[in-house]
């Protein structure tokens, strides 16, 4: 009996996936482990393997198509199984929304550049140009080859690579359609993940043509992907949420001595230049660890009191904003914090995050540090209950015991759910926070 192939289902928030690519083609043979396909989620990039031995059967969706989670997308089995023509839905069962949007592709499908490109029909291409295009990431299909009949030769590859239009990131099939209909990819906002151009906006692009714009000079772009998930969470989070922000200032005189002295140590263990976010990271995991409601998670009606500490780090990225988790904060030295913020860090901005990386955090810290920021009012990342900023560090003159003296001091914004957190107690934890940064060396205790 044939085996279904599932959109996955990678986080609690995931509600469809985007198909970027097959690796393999109907009727190849499929082992246990091999990489399918990659989708496009909320937060990531992933390859998806697969679960059963077989043949690739049947693929009901194509490049860039938007899946709902858990819907068949295709089926594994033995060579002349016999499958549904159209995708079944979710679990086997009948989907009207599905099948609508299989009409609405099909009406696509009757214009003539759709047509060609939903062709399959294989390249010719030499071993040095199918060798060259994989390695450079290029799909025969959109090279113009140069070869009797059309065959690809290496050269063809290498004037394409070279080409502008090689240099936007944009799906292949997406590459295509612009090639055909003389689309200048260039000149487009993709709704893809780090601006990615997708089919849909090629085929906007078809559209438009010969339409007048409101101003020449204007790009507009749909919410979509990352962005869109962002805006809802940062919306659902301000509106049902009531925040209250505390800020305080922190005198880092310690902390830059404490950090001096550790740097050689750390960076000759992990090969990692100890920062300051690692040691507020580890000062405000420890102070969390004597805060239960500031440790907490709001689901529903229910206040949940976490008893370990996850911290997620707020990581900017292009075109938005990763959350990814350092877990068991109390368990971890500096020079631990140091590898594993310094590794997510990376991973982040390389969109190469595991899925596991990204859940389970207890409170959250936004560092703007490293730019001209004072202070400000972040937004809670739900169900956690707070959320802390970090602004700049700034040398400023303060009165220490009766003299005036020029101290490197350091905001922090302390926002909160007044539904579970009163001020009082919010109070008391950021006057923690502060005075254990201001006396760090109790951390190496």
């Amino acid at each position: 009996m044939a085996n279904e192939i599932f959109m996955p289902k990678l986080s609690s928030t995931m509600e469809i996936g985007t198909l970027l690519q097959w690796f393999k083609e109907e009727g190849d043979t499929v082992e246990i482990g091999e990489r399918l396909f990659e989708i496009m989620t909320d937060k990531i990039n992933i390859e998806v393997e697969a679960y059963e031995d077989g043949i690739l059967l049947k693929k009901y969706f194509g490049e860039d198509d938007q899946v709902p989670v858990n819907h068949v997308i295709g089926y594994i089995g033995e060579a002349n199984e016999q499958v549904p023509a159209e995708p079944p839905g979710v679990a086997g069962e009948s989907n009207e929304s599905v099948q609508e949007e299989e009409v609405v592709e099909e009406k696509a499908k009757s214009q003539s550049v759709t047509a060609q490109v939903s062709s399959g029909e294989k390249p010719r291409a030499t071993p040095a140009a199918r060798r060259a295009a994989k390695v450079q990431q290029v799909e025969l299909v959109v090279v113009s080859g140069s070869g009797p009949n059309g065959r690809v030769h290496l050269k063809d590859v290498e004037m394409h690579v070279n080409t502008d239009i090689s240099t936007t990131k944009v799906t292949p099939l997406a590459q295509k359609i612009a090639k055909q209909e003389q689309v200048d990819v260039s000149a487009l906002v993709g709704s893809g993940l780090n601006g990615k151009i997708l089919k849909q906006d090629v085929t906007a692009a078809i559209q438009d043509k010969g339409k007048k714009t409101a101003a020449p000079s204007e790009k507009r772009r749909k919410i979509a992907g990352m962005r869109k998930v962002i805006s809802e969470r940062m919306s659902q989070s301000a509106f049902t949420a009531p925040h209250v922000t505390l800020t305080s200032e922190i005198d880092m005189t310690k902390v830059k001595e404490l950090r001096v002295q550790l740097l050689p140590i750390i960076e000759k263990q992990t090969g990692f230049r100890l920062s300051y976010t690692e040691v507020i990271i580890k000062a405000v995991g420890t102070v969390l660890s004597r805060f239960p409601a500031i440790n907490a998670s709001f689901v529903k009606d229910e206040i949940i009191y976490n008893d370990d500490v996850h911290i997620g780090l707020a990581v900017a990225v292009p075109d938005g904003l990763m959350v990814p988790v350092i877990k068991d904060v109390i368990q971890k030295g500096l020079a631990d914090l140091t590898i594993e913020a310094k590794d997510i860090g990376k991973r982040a901005r390389e969109q190469k995050l595991l899925p596991n990386q990204l859940k389970g955090s207890t409170f959250t810290i936004s560092n703007l540090g490293m730019y001209a920021i004072d202070a400000f009012t972040p937004i809670i990342n739900q169900p956690e209950t707070a959320i802390l900023g970090v602004g700049r560090m700034l040398d400023k003159p303060v009165a220490v015991n009766g003299s005036i003296e020029v101290r490197p001091m350091m905001t922090v914004s302390l926002s909160f759910d007044h539904r579970v957190i009163d001020g009082a107690p919010a109070a008391e934890f950021l006057t923690e926070v502060k005075r254990v940064l201001e006396n760090p060396f109790e951390l190496l205790v």
